[in-house]
């Protein structure tokens, strides 16, 4: 159940999002190009960020690049 306290988590890191060209996902409607997001959590493939619907997201981690 820890993923009901990551919003409220401090920052692990900042991560700037460098395209949303998903090849199976539709990414464009909750995450901005060239906008830097705070990592709630991460794992291997993806990156748990807080995006532009102000809900807790994962994201594969190559839409983006750290700051």
């Amino acid at each position: 159940m820890i993923h009901k306290t990551w919003e409220q988590n401090n920052p692990i890191k900042q991560i700037k999002c460098i395209h949303t060209n998903a090849e199976k996902f539709t990414v464009e409607n909750v995450l901005t190009t060239g906008k830097t997001y705070d990592v709630k959590n991460e794992s291997e493939e993806f990156y748990f960020v807080i995006d532009d619907s102000g809900k807790m997201g994962g994201f594969y981690k190559d839409y983006f690049q750290e700051v």
